[in-house]
């Protein structure tokens, strides 16, 4: 099969890219500017893995730029992950949110209803659209009213209800994805969970010399994955789906914790003996979400997938790329 993946140089997608070159597709991906960012994807990819994929340059947010790729080349899936997808950066910069993740969406959706009449569609969205009504309603569904918190969940949702829209009145033909918190190699340091690896993998590396970790609301509670898991998710649906239906993608309840659990977990990793964590407004949302535990049966009747990776190896796995990278001068 063919597959365009969008977002390439984020978080999730050079994991899904391994994943189906391994299963020997074909990757197409596109990277804004042309300046060499491909490299950066060796943190994750092999040399060979990195050679395999057909790369292509542009801005999504551009029109032109899009249909340059797929008004030319046929796909059999396009799996579009790339956002701007930090919601306090979304506080601070709405317009450019909306920007990255409505209008390149749009783009994205328009060619290809046009000009890739076979192509199955994935759109990434978030768990973030339910907002924090899983305090009140519990268990959140796929066929809960979306009621974003945030201008990033407010853009996802945006998308997640036009796909749906689209695929409903017969333009197009695809699937939406909300997966709920997860992490592991490569997720960026200004994110929960990889801060506090981060940090504390600078402490071990002796490029941190107190031993201060500064930490946000601790108070939250999530279900934390492994990213490769989450991306697994997206590929078995794309390869099973109803068209135009939205998948929770999550872990089981019974390993919902506060935040803080997964913050005392990094530092017994990593062995570090007087770590302190202090309190930092700054690291707190604007407006935060309690509790997001989401129904999966949606997905799991359809694909079979569940969770497979233990929580204590995804922190391992993250804890030592970054002190990897760290020692490699490229964090």
């Amino acid at each position: 099969m063919k597959y365009f993946i969008t977002g390439i140089t984020g978080f999730a997608a050079p994991h899904l890219a391994q994943m189906l070159l391994k299963d020997n597709h074909e990757v197409h991906a596109i990277i804004r500017g042309s300046n060499g960012r491909e490299m950066d994807l060796l943190d994750i990819l092999t040399h060979e893995e990195l050679n395999t994929i057909v790369f292509h340059y542009g801005d999504i947010k551009d029109y032109q730029s899009v249909y340059r790729v797929l008004g030319a080349i046929q796909f059999d899936g396009i799996f579009h992950l790339a956002a701007q997808s930090h919601p306090p950066t979304s506080f601070k910069d709405p317009v450019d949110t909306f920007a990255n993740n409505v209008q390149a969406s749009v783009n994205l959706i328009d060619i290809v209803q046009r000009y890739q009449k076979n192509c199955t569609f994935m759109f990434c969205s978030t768990s973030e659209t339910y907002g924090d009504s899983c305090k009140t309603t519990g268990i959140l569904k796929e066929s809960q009213a979306l009621m974003p918190s945030n201008p990033y969940a407010s853009s996802k949702a945006a998308i997640d209800l036009y796909l749906a829209e689209r695929c409903r009145n017969g333009f197009i033909k695809g699937f939406i994805t909300r997966a709920f918190s997860h992490t592991g190699p490569r997720r960026g340091k200004n994110f929960s969970i990889s801060w506090d690896a981060y940090n504390l993998a600078l402490m071990k590396t002796g490029k941190k010399s107190d031993r201060i970790l500064p930490v946000g609301n601790l108070e939250t509670q999530r279900i934390v994955i492994d990213v490769r898991d989450t991306v697994k998710a997206y590929y078995m649906l794309m390869n099973n789906f109803e068209n135009g239906k939205a998948y929770n993608v999550c872990g089981d309840i019974k390993n919902v914790h506060k935040m803080e659990y997964f913050t005392d977990k990094l530092i017994e990793i990593s062995g570090l003996k007087d770590v302190k964590k202090e309190i930092s407004k700054e690291l707190y949302r604007p407006v935060d979400i309690q509790i997001q535990v989401g129904d999966t049966e949606s997905i799991k009747n359809k694909t079979g997938w569940k969770p497979e990776t233990n929580i204590d190896q995804t922190l391992s796995d993250l804890f030592n790329y970054w002190v990897r990278k760290i020692n490699a001068g490229t964090r």
